[in-house]
């Protein structure tokens, strides 16, 4: 952001291509005003928090202008690409900017004319912007009512009326500073192509490819890096060579928010250990953060990437003994399992990844373990002393309207099984308390497009349950949703990339265990017999 407090001639291009902010007089009142190339809007000073903000490229600044330009000729915008290219960060990136509340809304295909058009009431009544993630998930005979109500209030924002009348509604009160944005992601499973008469109402942006070197220096930077620029070439180009010689796994990941979840990583190492030097700490957390998701067949070759790009860097992995002994003496103790090294790592590896994620994946073919690494997880906390509550379901055992709740004939809501589950552990009620470090939803079965595209907002950074009722439930800082599947073969690129990745090879843990517990519990069962046998104490 670039800031002028005189009034300075708007002759160069390059200037005014940038957002800028000049307190000027109004009615003898200094007032901050915003410019981007010839859009201007007083700045409402609504309270936006201390947010990260996003790391200006040329990919967001020509988002911002075709965004601003769209307002200046009374439309909406409407970013599209591919998933993780950041269309709704930059929506509300320039809604902060402009001191303005953005609204995230999850379109679902549950969605009809009566909740649109209580969502667009809103809007246009407290002057917020609203952002519909995933709009074209929309049902086209909705979509083509939407187009009339949308128009509605264009034309009344045209005409610069106060109040209007809003479809067969009534008449409501209509703020300047409303805004609709839609982000889509074209060609993905369950799409539909929106009517040429709403595509006319909104302005399209394309967002292809962000500038992911760019946005690493910036990071690292703004996490302590000194040697930002030659470590974040570095990064990238381990991503770039990943995502070109490993195998094409589907939950493998290379994109910005795999990142920005890396680089955060890196950034908790380095304010823990501030006297190791960088190479070695950010070679620690690519290693670390990426090894959970990869193959045993991938494993060597990624190894010896890292090897290439940090030559001679020795740099052993962080670990936390205290919680793996207890993870190792839980498993046996409590679980009655065989605690193998193979399987406390990834009791561990599943801790470390729900540090950085909110969600997480626990991918893994039948038998090898899954359910057993969580559960000894939730066991070990409580042995920590940090009290851990969970509920289970399977969504494919409900439609999507049980799930997540829906209208009944008498139009009355009915929560789902997923919402009712959310609202206990946000409003601490039923068995979960203010007191627990951990809650988690586990959701074990199959990955369907129908129903994982609906926890969109909840599973990327906005973190908020946006139901049809319009009730909006935020993840509190302890929730946590994990995934417990076989694979992602019916997942959009767009649900693999919100969420951290634990996969169980075959090999990791195997069949040894198994039949090593069998005799262990077979042969005490003898020894107990003959000891009653020979009436021994």
């Amino acid at each position: 952001m670039k800031f002028y407090w005189e009034n300075k001639p708007d002759s160069d291009m390059a200037q005014r291509q940038a957002l800028r902010y000049s307190w000027e007089s109004d009615k003898n009142m200094n007032k901050c005003i915003i410019r981007i190339v010839d859009w201007f809007r007083f700045y409402t000073f609504e309270y936006v928090g201390n947010a990260i903000r996003l790391v200006v490229t040329p990919l967001t600044d020509r988002c911002y202008i075709t965004l601003t330009q769209a307002m200046n000729l009374t439309m909406g915008g409407a970013p599209a690409g591919p998933a993780g290219t950041g269309k709704t960060e930059t929506t509300k990136d320039l809604g902060r900017g402009c001191g303005i509340y953005v609204v995230v809304f999850n379109c679902s295909d549950q969605m009809n004319k009566d909740s649109m058009a209580q969502i667009f009431m809103g809007l246009s009544q407290s002057g917020a912007w609203g952002c519909f993630d995933e709009f074209n998930r929309i049902l086209i005979e909705v979509l083509s009512v939407v187009s009339t109500q949308v128009k509605c209030v264009l034309d009344a924002l045209k005409e610069k009326k106060t109040k209007f009348a809003f479809t067969e509604l009534g008449e409501i009160n209509l703020q300047d500073t409303v805004g609709f944005f839609i982000t889509m992601n074209p060609g993905y499973a369950g799409r539909t192509e929106l009517p040429e008469n709403l595509k006319a109402l909104f302005r399209s942006c394309a967002m292809v490819v962000p500038d992911l070197v760019l946005i690493c220096e910036n990071m690292l930077m703004s996490e302590g890096f000194v040697q930002a620029k030659d470590l974040s070439r570095k990064f990238v180009s381990l991503y770039m060579l990943s995502r070109e010689l490993l195998s094409k796994q589907r939950h493998y990941d290379w994109g910005l928010r795999a990142v920005k979840s890396v680089l955060r990583q890196a950034g908790k190492l380095k304010r823990s250990d501030p006297e190791i030097p960088e190479d070695p700490l950010l070679m620690r957390a690519l290693r670390d953060f990426n090894m959970p998701k990869i193959v045993t067949d991938d494993k060597p070759i990624f190894l010896r990437l890292i090897g290439d790009l940090f030559p001679r860097v020795e740099c052993p992995s962080k670990s936390n003994p205290e919680f793996t002994k207890i993870s190792h003496d839980t498993a046996k103790k409590d679980m009655g399992l065989l605690a193998e090294d193979a399987f406390v790592i990834k009791i561990v590896q599943l801790a470390e990844i729900l540090e950085v994620r909110h969600c997480c994946f626990i991918i893994g073919p039948p038998g090898c373990g899954k359910t057993a690494v969580w559960k000894t997880l939730v066991a070990s906390y409580k042995n920590n002393n940090q009290d851990c509550e969970y509920d289970t379901l399977n969504p494919k055992a409900v439609s999507s309207d049980e799930l997540f709740g829906a209208y009944n004939k008498a139009k009355e809501w009915k929560n789902g099984v997923l919402s009712v589950i959310m609202k206990n552990q946000v409003k601490n009620d039923d068995k979960y308390k203010p007191t627990q470090f951990h809650k988690w939803s586990v959701l074990d079965g199959d990955i369907d497009p129908e129903w994982i595209e609906s926890l969109n907002t909840v599973m990327d950074d906005n973190k908020v349950l946006t139901l049809v009722s319009n009730d909006r439930i935020p993840l509190s800082p302890q929730m946590r949703l994990i995934f417990e599947i076989s694979n992602l073969k019916n997942a959009t690129p767009a649900t693999v990339s919100r969420a951290g990745v634990l996969f169980i090879n075959d090999t990791d843990i195997g069949w040894n265990p198994y039949m090593n517990a069998w005799l262990d519990r077979s042969t005490i069962k003898i020894l107990q017999g003959t000891r009653e046998g020979a009436n021994l104490p």
